[in-house]
């Protein structure tokens, strides 16, 4: 790809200062097929320094121009929309289906709901003699995972456009490649320069540089709840706003009137949904103890009826999970399950029949798992389900509010009312009932240590302005 081996600062493709590189491999064959060029603090100190002398025009736009400038990103998004799926499916291994209608899917959802959130936004307000002002936050440092990339960048970089801020992206090193075509999108887009930035490297260089600048005012990071907590320490000594969406151990209740084919089925899917590479993924699955080995059985079905292959396969509906070390990770814990005494239904260790090369994981799913074992705690970010049997409803919702995350949870019910007084008692910060479409204008993001603050519609516009009172505005 054109510009890899460049950073974008300052409305032009520059040379990085040093001279690091890094492979980009593709997760089904084990192989580089891109190089990406690894920044350092003097280019975070260049991309910075270019956001905050455009923060100063760009701040007092109004409005209205930024929605159209919003407008033109998404039409040039569209002109890209197949090359930044192709791209996507190369970087992360994900099915080309998956990758059209999901993964570059979402960047394209997300744009066109910010342009409807903005359409009835209130900027301003009177509260008496008192005019409320909404301002932008300032410079803000974007930093963003390799599961679902493209979503977290356009949920990210469209509303802080719209609030009128100046930015840094950080994507992750290991799925950089739609980060770079992005860019190409906004300056085909007009977007001024120094508005956007992108500088490609690792945590712990760029990352944490642009943590602790003093010249950037907010961090918005999605990723572990472990890096969350280092970006925290870092950014606290300038007490800058720091936004975070994290981990998670999303817990699917199936009531015990929920129609139990149709529901295992539908959690099962979505558990291993992008290889299981979902922060929100359903991963743990309550169910009435009565009826354990019932759903453990359509569990099995359900798993095995994918078909896990490469990602242009016709046929493969779980690509690989997204590198080596991630698959060592994945690997890891299910032989920690095996091992702690959860029953093996199916999948288990090493890649599946067929496949020898590539970060491939069998679809797997443990049953009678108890609430202490490993697999029930810990984030696997694989195509790993836990079975959990439960003895009544009161039982069930303990169970699924007992992790530290408290990202999403899923309730099953063939009764609405039932489920929707389950979804009161979940800690949790999305509840989804019944397997609902996805709705992009929902607030995301997480109670507990699955991130403070959320995404999405007015909420992710929230996040990057400031609230300005001017008492005796009206007097």
């Amino acid at each position: 790809m054109s510009h890899s081996l460049k950073f974008y600062i300052d409305g032009a493709w520059v040379e990085p200062s040093g001279t690091a590189r890094l492979p980009v491999v593709d997760p089904c064959t084990e192989a580089p097929f891109a190089e990406v060029a690894l920044g350092n603090a003097q280019d975070v100190e260049r991309a910075v320094a270019a956001a905050k002398r455009a923060f100063v025009s760009f701040s007092r736009t109004q409005p209205d121009e930024r929605i159209a400038l919003v407008r033109r990103i998404l039409d040039a998004y569209l002109e890209r929309y197949d090359e930044m799926a192709a791209t996507i499916t190369r970087e992360i291994g994900a099915p080309a289906k998956l990758s059209h209608a999901w993964q570059a899917g979402l960047g394209k959802r997300h744009l066109e709901e910010v342009l409807r959130t903005c359409e009835t936004f209130e900027w301003q307000r009177k509260k008496g003699t008192t005019l409320i002002n909404h301002e932008p936050v300032g410079v803000v440092a974007l930093i963003t995972p390799w599961n679902w990339p493209i979503n977290q960048i356009v949920c990210k970089v469209a509303p802080a456009i719209a609030a009128g801020c100046t930015m840094v992206l950080k994507p992750s090193e290991v799925s950089p490649l739609n980060a770079v075509l992005f860019a190409q999108i906004i300056d085909a887009a007009g977007v001024p320069a120094g508005v956007f930035n992108l500088v490609n490297g690792d945590g712990p260089t760029v990352g944490a540089a642009l943590c602790r600048h003093p010249d950037v005012d907010m961090v918005s990071f999605t990723g572990s709840t472990r890096a969350g907590i280092d970006i925290a320490k870092l950014a606290a000594p300038t007490v800058k706003r720091v936004h975070q969406e994290l981990g998670g151990k999303s817990a699917n209740i199936l009531l015990d009137d929920a129609d139990l084919e149709a529901a295992v089925t539908a959690g099962v899917n979505s558990c291993f949904g992008n290889s299981g590479q979902s922060c929100n993924a359903p991963t743990r699955m309550l169910v009435p103890a009565a009826r354990h080995d019932e759903a453990v059985e359509i569990a099995r079905r359900a798993a095995e009826a994918h078909r896990v292959g490469a990602a242009d396969a016709s046929d493969t509906t779980m690509g690989p999970v997204v590198s080596d070390v991630q698959y060592g990770r994945v690997q890891r814990l299910i032989g920690i399950g095996i091992e702690e005494g959860a029953q093996l239904v199916t999948g288990g260790l090493g890649r599946p029949e067929g496949l020898t090369r590539g970060y491939f994981v069998k679809p797997t799913v443990f049953a009678n798992v108890n609430p202490s074992m490993t697999i029930a705690r810990e984030e696997i970010f694989g195509p790993v389900l836990a079975i959990m049997p439960y003895r009544d409803e009161e039982e069930a919702i303990a169970i699924a509010n007992d992790t530290p995350f408290g990202l999403a949870a899923y309730v099953q019910s063939a009764d609405i009312a039932r489920a929707r007084q389950v979804a009161f008692r979940m800690r949790a910060g999305s509840v989804y009932l019944n397997y609902p479409a996805w709705d992009a204008g929902s607030p995301f993001g997480g109670y507990k240590q699955s991130g403070n603050g959320r995404e999405y519609g007015e909420w992710g516009l929230e996040a990057f302005l400031e609230v300005k009172g001017i008492v005796g505005f009206g007097a």
